[in-house]
């Protein structure tokens, strides 16, 4: 297993329950697919760099996991056809070798 990092904001817009709402399902797409979460940081409402769809602020979430490859492809899709999503990034983080 790899261990990744995401990175997806959700829109300002929602009520607090569609916002946890989403954070649940990708927590559960990525756990039903054989994933493992290591940390789920909600970091709130912040200012985005630039206007997105309307928007000058987003509701961010940093997510770690533990999965195959397959997942985050997966996760890739569903951010892609998500309304809610405005932005998203998913990293592979390596071992850092001592």
């Amino acid at each position: 297993m790899r261990t990744y990092e995401t990175l997806f904001i959700v829109r300002p817009d929602l009520e607090p329950e569609q916002t946890a709402a989403v954070v649940e399902k990708f927590s559960g797409l990525i756990t039903n697919n054989g994933g493992q979460l290591v940390k789920v940081d909600q970091w709130g409402k912040r200012r985005l760099a630039y206007e997105v769809n309307d928007f000058r602020e987003g509701f961010y979430v940093l997510v770690q996991f533990q999965s195959n490859p397959e997942v985050a492809q997966e996760l890739e899709r569903i951010f892609k056809i998500t309304d809610e999503i405005m932005k998203y990034l998913i990293t592979r983080i390596d071992e850092v070798a001592s």
